[in-house]
């Protein structure tokens, strides 16, 4: 018997019986479908887990910090100084040439005094009207190369971030929400309002003397959180600026004078494992470091064994399914009793009649695993929509729906059949092993 006439006889019992092969096709079903849902709900939870740990930036990034490192540094996640050590050019070179550095991102951090103008939209009003209703309060506007958004540990709750080469576009952080008395479940109430800055410059003088050099920018984004402490995330040129200017003064005990290039680096390593590593070299440049090497590390212990567990749970519901395909099988010998002896008696092998069920298994696990795949996916990602929801209501960050990776869209379907190979591999030894006389006779 050849495999062609193989299919063609699996093919007809299992037209046949329709009632019986869907059911046992529909047990495949649903143990991949919960196999699949549980793993992709599981491996969105995890990769969302490690980006909350990591501030919503990328798991392998590292914040350097222009200041010496302390001794103890590498051996916490926390930020640990020492003396003031400027950072430039020459430093970020080095570090954009590591073999294990994916890219380098600069931080120019300068403080500010602020002016929130909620109820002033972008358009020709006066800035002394926003004054006068409102109080200032100093604060650290951030700046950053919004061009490698992406590598930054921030997250976008509402709006956009500024133009990488805006001078007149700021996002603010939930803080700045709630100082206008808002909810901060709602941050996009604060979007297209304007908020004035200025950089302070110290005046020369007996006493201590500030002016500032004042301008206005929209309010376009809300991140749950800024490269650096501070309420205004800019583009690095706008920090540029206010630098120039705070340089121009003399330098106080308020306003020390601040020579480095850039007050910080968000550098982003190729991997989990070669954080250590990038952050030694870092040292070894002679700043400091802050990345949740360690945490992550042991949430991801923790992730796995929960992970171990839950396709454990869709294992067992595959299993059972796969039992119900060889209970089915084994009701087709008894069935096909009869039809088993006449092939056996035209010159069919043992092994031809074994493939016969063998293929049938197979079939079935194929067919059901290939269907339960698409639900499992449409299921996981059913939940992700709900949770998403959900956590936007709270004005939370969602979470990314991630497609299924394609080793699994091939994998599981193929695993299903082997499986129900498996399970039928005693019915097919059963009727393989059936003597001619008896199977006539029966």
């Amino acid at each position: 018997m050849r495999w062609s006439d193989a299919w063609l006889l699996a093919l007809r019992s299992l037209r046949r019986r329709g009632g019986r092969t869907l059911l046992a096709g529909l047990g495949v079903t649903l143990g991949t479908t919960m196999l699949v849902a549980l793993l992709s709900i599981s491996a969105t939870a995890d990769s969302r887990i490690v980006s909350q740990l990591s501030k919503g930036g990328p798991a392998a990034a590292i914040h350097v910090d222009d200041a010496y490192p302390d001794p103890s540094n590498l051996a916490s996640d926390e930020l640990k100084t020492g003396p003031h050590h400027d950072l430039n050019d020459a430093a970020v070179a080095a570090l954009r040439s590591s073999p294990h550095v994916a890219s380098v991102v600069t931080v120019l951090s300068t403080p500010v005094l602020a002016i929130p103008c909620p109820g002033v939209a972008p358009g020709p009003k006066a800035p002394a009207a926003c004054r006068q209703e409102t109080d200032g309060y100093v604060t650290t506007a951030v700046g950053s190369d919004l061009g490698r958004a992406s590598d930054l540990p921030i997250t976008l709750l509402a709006g956009r971030l500024p133009a990488p080469a805006s001078l007149t576009e700021v996002a603010v952080t939930q803080s700045y929400v709630e100082r206008l008395h808002l909810d901060a479940r709602h941050p996009a109430a604060v979007l297209g309002s304007e908020v004035e800055l200025a950089a302070p410059q110290a005046l020369p003088g007996a006493q201590a003397r500030f002016r500032g050099r004042w301008s206005r920018a929209e309010v376009v984004g809300v991140v749950a959180q800024t490269v650096d402490q501070g309420e205004f995330l800019v583009p690095i040129e706008q920090s540029r600026v206010a630098r120039q200017w705070s340089l121009a003064g003399v330098a106080t005990r308020g306003l020390p004078r601040q020579t480095s290039p850039y007050s910080g680096l968000v550098v982003v390593a190729d991997s989990l494992a070669d954080v250590h590593a990038v952050r030694s070299q870092i040292a070894d440049l002679g700043y400091a470091t802050s990345a949740p090497e360690h945490l992550v590390a042991s949430v991801q212990k923790y992730l796995h064994i929960v992970d171990i567990v839950l396709g454990g749970i869709g294992a067992v519901a595959l299993a059972i399914a796969v039992l119900g395909v060889a209970n089915s099988l084994l009701a087709a010998v008894r069935e096909r009793w009869r039809e088993i002896g006449v092939l056996k008696a035209l010159g069919a092998s043992d092994g031809d009649v074994a493939r016969w069920f063998l293929v049938e298994a197979g079939l079935l696990g194929l067919a059901g695993g290939v269907v339960g795949t698409v639900a499992g996916t449409a299921l996981a990602g059913s939940v992700a929509l709900a949770v998403n929801r959900y956590l936007v209501d709270q004005g939370l960050q969602g979470i990314d729906i991630g497609l299924l990776p394609a080793a699994w869209v091939l994998g599981v379907p193929l695993a299903s059949a082997l499986l129900a190979v498996c399970g039928g591999l005693a019915p097919a030894l059963r009727a393989a092993g059936l003597p001619v006389r008896e199977a006539l006779g029966g």
